[in-house]
């Protein structure tokens, strides 16, 4: 399950990743590491981006980076 299929305002569990050394770095630096809890806040419509909470702070993330982040509901 990816970040994408997250219920809207549950708590879930970063397991994993994939991509490149880019998408690495960048989930990192939003401080979206595996172990981390996070709660998708809102899904933009359209397409738009996911508003994720991370640690008490609200973090825009766009689809396609989303949908390489595993999850796992708690």
């Amino acid at each position: 399950m990816t970040l994408l299929d997250a219920p809207l305002g549950k708590t879930v569990i970063i397991i994993d990743y994939r991509g490149g050394k880019g998408v690495y770095s960048k989930l990192r630096q939003l401080g979206l590491t595996p172990g981390r809890k996070v709660k998708v806040l809102r899904y933009a419509p359209l397409g738009g981006p996911l508003m994720v909470d991370v640690g008490g702070r609200s973090v825009a993330l766009g689809r396609g980076i989303a949908d390489r982040v595993h999850i796992e509901v708690r």
